[in-house]
């Protein structure tokens, strides 16, 4: 997945997805598809399908965009530091397609105390 072009990367997702996934875009709070959203279900990643994320996980962190306090499986999801906007942040990727899907902060509730903060253009989800 790594290897696709850019161009292929544009044919495949839609312009808001390529622009997170691929541009590290984000979109804007309380106006994407699931920082609200309550159906229990698992998050893929917009791009290749990987599984990221567990309802069982989410929680309402009053940002605006869908958090997490875990992944659904450990290897799926990696991290980087981010140093733009004149700043320092853990950025949150995805292993398989290297896709940008968010941030993750030290400020989320137990058991993990991890708040990942992820766009919903870098996400599909399906119910179980």
């Amino acid at each position: 997945m790594k290897n696709k072009t850019e161009q292929q990367w544009r044919q495949s997702l839609s312009p808001q997805a390529y622009h997170i996934l691929r541009e590290k875009g984000t979109e804007p709070p309380f106006k994407n598809e699931y920082y609200n959203h309550k159906k229990k279900g698992k998050y893929y990643c917009a791009g290749c399908g990987t599984l990221l994320f567990d309802s069982r996980h989410k929680f309402d962190s009053g940002t605006g965009w869908p958090s997490f306090y875990d992944c659904a499986k450990k290897g799926n999801v990696s991290t980087s530091i981010d140093h733009s906007h004149n700043m320092a942040r853990t950025e949150v990727l995805c292993t398989k397609c290297g896709g940008h899907l968010g941030h993750v902060f030290d400020d989320g509730p137990p058991p993990t105390g991890k708040r990942y903060c992820i766009n919903s253009g870098s996400l599909n989800f399906g119910q179980d």
